[in-house]
This record gives structure tokens, sequence and C-alpha cells, in this order.
């Protein structure tokens, strides 16, 4: 996204939430994370670019809205929509990149060490490539997927490698396969002294991020070799219409009992979350299991689009 635009942007929330919300600058400032008199020039340069009468009154206010109402509604402390004006698959992905990109950076600015635990996937793929280079060797950031795909090659989607490459801070991968191949071979996986390591660190973690993957024939985990297609279908049997982690959840946001589920190695997330859990997911195919992220109470924060967000408030 070009700099003009992202001020433009960040000009109009300054501004929805200076003239709609009543927020002081000082209020401003502390919501997204700047200076007050930046918050202030950003109002002032809102005025000057007649956002107040374009940009507000229309489609980033009633992103900011839908946020707003999403917060309220699944008691989330965070929250970002970005808008949807007709655009393809990849440009929906686009978006909420760059959107999740921002919400990711808000927390590795942080100066003082922290412990990021994240999960693995396209959407967090994405959402990390649009991360600039940032010099925080302080912190770490731990992996809650197995490192190990089906065919005993690397997890091209683990991201807390990214992520350190683009922090200089350690990283540390969950020493697993994704799907163990029996609830007996599971066991000795998660009770390896390394697993346990990481496990213990991730417990410690400041901040979560996850993706929010739907479960059906030819989703992520079925197209990637993840799982076969009966293992799929065993999911869908018990109810499940999402999974992050590779975890099954159904339709009201439960776990799904199965015998697929039950060798996933992954680190667990709590319901409700301990720490500030952020899911990233958008476009058609994920409102679903966007749905039962939200009703099931695994998440405080959510980064989505337009429609996604207006399917979730009419659930």
């Amino acid at each position: 996204m070009p700099k003009s635009n992202e001020k433009l942007d960040l000009a109009t929330r300054a501004a929805w939430l200076y003239y709609v919300a009543g927020n002081t600058q000082n209020e401003i400032a502390e919501k997204l994370q700047i200076s007050r008199p930046v918050a202030q020039r950003l109002v002032a340069f809102a005025v000057e670019k007649n956002l107040i009468r374009v940009r507000v009154d229309h489609r980033i206010a009633d992103c900011l809205s839908l946020a707003q109402q999403l917060c309220e509604r699944y008691g989330l402390a965070l929250c970002e929509v970005v808008p949807i004006d007709g655009d393809t698959t990849e440009q929906v992905d686009r978006k909420l990149a760059v959107a999740g990109a921002q919400v990711m950076e808000r927390y590795l600015a942080n100066d003082k060490p922290i412990v990021v635990s994240i999960g693995s996937g396209r959407t967090l793929k994405a959402v990390v490539a649009q991360i600039g280079q940032i010099d925080r060797p302080q912190h770490r950031f731990v992996s809650m997927v197995g490192a190990i795909a089906q065919d005993g090659s690397s997890n091209r989607y683990d991201v807390a490698q990214q992520l350190s490459e683009k922090t200089g801070g350690k990283h540390f991968m969950l020493p697993a396969p994704l799907m163990a191949d029996s609830e007996a071979e599971r066991a000795q996986w998660v009770n390896h002294r390394l697993y346990r390591i990481v496990d213990e660190l991730a417990q410690k973690a400041d901040v979560a991020f996850v993706g929010i993957g739907n479960v059906g024939i030819n989703c992520p985990l079925h197209e990637d070799g993840f799982i076969t297609r009966s293992e799929v279908e065993e999911m869908m049997h018990g109810g499940a219409v999402a999974e992050w982690l590779g975890l099954p959840i159904d339709a009201q946001g439960k776990r799904v009992v199965s015998k697929t589920g039950a060798r996933v190695t992954s680190l667990k997330l709590d319901s409700p979350p301990k720490r500030p859990t952020i899911g990233f997911a958008g476009g058609q195919r994920k409102r679903d299991a966007l749905i039962a992220a939200l009703k099931g109470q695994w998440l405080s924060g959510l980064v989505t689009d337009e429609l996604c967000a207006r399917a979730a408030l009419e659930a």
C-alpha cells in the first residue's frame, strides 16, 4: 500500500475517533499508537483533504463502525475491518495482509522484550511478508504448530522463523509434525523434552497470532497435504467447520472430538484467551470458520474484511 494511502487511512481513523466517537486527542494517540502532536496533525489533515465529508461518512467509517460492533458483540479488545469494493480474492488477501501487518507491528515495536506465540498458514505468511525490518533482538517467537510436514520436509507455512529474521529475535520451533501417525505417537512427541521447553515458553507469551482455517474438501489442510480426503470427511462428519492450529471446531466454536484431531500435536489455545489472541481471516470461504471462532470465544482480537464482519454480526 502506498504511503499516501496509509496516511489517508490513518487520518480517517483519527477523524472518526475525534468527530464521531468523541475521543480526545490524547485518547486518539493512545488508540492509534502515535504521539499526541501526530494525532492533532492527522485530524487537521483529514479536514484539509475533506475526509470528514467523504471518507468518514462512507467507506472507512462503515468499517470502523463494524469493528466497534464486533468488539461489543463478541467481547473483543481489538478489531480491524478492511473495506471491500468488489475486490477479487487476491485483492482481499492483500488488504488483510497490510492491515494485519500494521496490527502485528504495534506489538513488535515494543522496546520491552516480549514472547510472541504464532500459528501458521497462508494468511499469516502473507501478513508477515508485509512487515518491514525492525531491530528487536530482545523478542522471542514461538511456533504453535509442528515444524515438520507429512513427508518429512519443513512446514513452509511456519512463519515464526520469518519474524525472527525480520527482527533479529530468537525463534523456537515446535519439534514435531503437525499430525502424528497415531495417538500413541503423538504422546511421544508432546512428552519430548524439547517439546515441553517450547510449550512452557508459549505459556508465557505476551500475545498470540493465529490464522483461522475452514474445514472442507480442498480446504488448505487438505490442499497442502497435511490431511487426506478421508480425514477431512471424518472431521466434517463430526461437525467441524473450522480449524486453527489443525484442531477441528464446530459451528458454535466447540472442539470436535475426532480421530484425526486427536493426532494433532499443536500447542493449545484457551477459551476465553488468557493473553491477547488475535485472529486473521477473511474471504467468503472463511466466513463460517471466522464466526465459529468468535462464537467459541477463542479470540480477543480480529483482523477481517467488511463482508465477513457483517456476516458475523448477523449470525
